[in-house]
């Protein structure tokens, strides 16, 4: 039986980043040899990590950024924030966003698949090894890759991430333009681009909401249906001004809308600018957290 050392048990865990009795067991188990140890790290690692799938991951990272004419946006989720705020986690979803913008895969099951900026090892791999080191349950849930003029911008330390497309003619010039919509995209939380890109179905659904409220209402329920749909037709423009970028006013200046501003700067830098797409997103943003009562936890550990 090899003799295991506290310096060899030390060298393993500044290698994995895996505690030290783990890293002593490891070493027993595969008799003193390293790179024996730290494949049954690993593969022990990846049975922690399937029990622990199940566990809520709602902090984390969101990161936007571009290279050229390509850019990306990423959501990666951990099970608590000081997780999210190690350098090693930071490190990992840096990697995830320069990978999507690298391989362009098509869905979150090839962004695994592929082989991750500045490694030999897949992004799978990638995540594995990250496991093994904080021992939390870390999903990468989401990403979008835009191709064009693109500016990216993060807010709150990662905890919204907005990638903005231009159309212009202007080049880097109209980057500064387009920083100040994804300021807006982060700070209103546009539904929709525009008028057009706004669903028949959901514009219907808010007409009859309207028309019900107003039933309710002693001072309109009498009115004549055609005036009726004249008043519903001034909410749904409201409705576009609270809900399309375009039409949102402008958060800088509160006399113009995002799509004026935007014909603001175009005419100042003599060309064109319309923003063409985006995408805004928020970390954790639809997952139900599990709420834990601290007082029923101490509780029941006594009992």
């Amino acid at each position: 039986m090899a003799n295991i050392t506290a310096k060899d048990v030390s060298a393993l865990r500044e290698r994995t980043g895996v505690g030290m009795m783990d890293c002593k067991k490891a070493l027993v188990e595969a008799d003193g040899d390293f790179e024996k140890a730290i494949i049954i790290l690993r593969e022990k690692g990846l049975a922690t990590q399937a029990k622990k799938a199940g566990r809520v991951a709602a902090e984390g990272l969101v990161i936007a950024a571009v290279e050229g004419n390509v850019g990306a946006i990423v959501e990666v989720n951990s099970e608590t924030d000081f997780v999210a705020n190690t350098d090693d986690f930071k490190n990992f979803v840096t990697t995830v966003v320069k990978t999507v913008i690298a391989a362009n895969p098509a869905d979150v099951d090839a962004l695994k698949a592929a082989k991750a900026v500045g490694s030999e090892m897949t992004v799978e791999q990638e995540l594995q090894e990250l496991f093994l080191k904080i021992r939390e349950n870390i999903q990468i849930r989401r990403f979008a890759r835009l191709e064009g003029t693109l500016v990216s911008y993060v807010h709150g330390g990662g905890r919204i991430g907005v990638l903005v497309k231009l159309d212009t003619d202007l080049g880097e010039k109209a980057l500064v333009c387009g920083k100040d919509v994804a300021l807006q995209v982060a700070s209103m939380n546009a539904s929709y681009l525009d008028r057009d890109h706004v669903p028949a179905d959901v514009l219907e659904g808010e007409k009859k909401i309207m028309l019900a409220q107003m039933s309710e209402d002693p001072k309109m329920k009498n009115k004549p249906e055609q005036v009726l749909a004249k008043i519903v037709e001034g909410k749904i423009g409201k409705y576009y001004s609270e809900n399309c970028l375009v039409d949102q006013e402008f958060i800088k200046d509160g006399d113009l809308t995002v799509g004026k501003y935007v014909e603001k700067c175009a005419k100042e830098l003599g060309g064109t600018i319309k923003v063409a797409d985006y995408v805004r997103y928020e970390r954790g943003e639809g997952i139900a957290k599990r709420e834990d009562n601290f007082a029923d936890e101490v509780a029941s550990m006594i009992k």
